[in-house]
């Protein structure tokens, strides 16, 4: 089973790990979806603190030392989905907090015939491990 995991990931903290941790739980292979800078932007209206590919290493290095099997790759700059039709996940795993059209991915899932479910995962002590909280700005 493939499970797949989406997030900004940065200033990456204990909150993120247990998101990993949790999501890795759901299939034999994680796949990782670090966003790009420029979808950081769109989304969120500011850049995230550290660059795509900090973030991108620091997740494959916290995937490494939790002992998961997967991958860590970087999302794609105009097609939100396609990374999804091209690895067709038997899981999505979401942060419990994670802002996600869930009407426009049901509606993907069916088009696609992806027969994947979708997890919300739990939070980690959201009130000292929540992003907002580590930004330096």
């Amino acid at each position: 089973m493939r499970a797949i995991a989406f997030g900004t990931f940065d200033n990456l903290h204990p909150g993120h790990l247990s998101y990993l941790s949790q999501a890795g739980v759901f299939g034999d292979e994680l796949i990782v979806v670090v966003a790009r800078d420029v979808n950081v932007l769109k989304g969120k209206g500011r850049l995230p603190q550290e660059n795509e590919e900090v973030r991108r290493q620091k997740v494959e290095d916290a995937v490494k030392e939790l002992g998961l099997k997967g991958r860590v790759i970087l999302g794609n700059k105009v097609d939100r989905w396609q990374l999804l039709r091209e690895l067709r996940p038997d899981i999505i795993c979401l942060g419990y907090d994670q802002q996600v059209d869930l009407k426009a991915l049901d509606e993907l899932i069916v088009s696609e015939r992806f027969f994947c479910e979708i997890k919300r995962l739990t939070s980690y002590h959201p009130e000292k491990y929540k992003s907002s909280l580590f930004r330096k700005d």
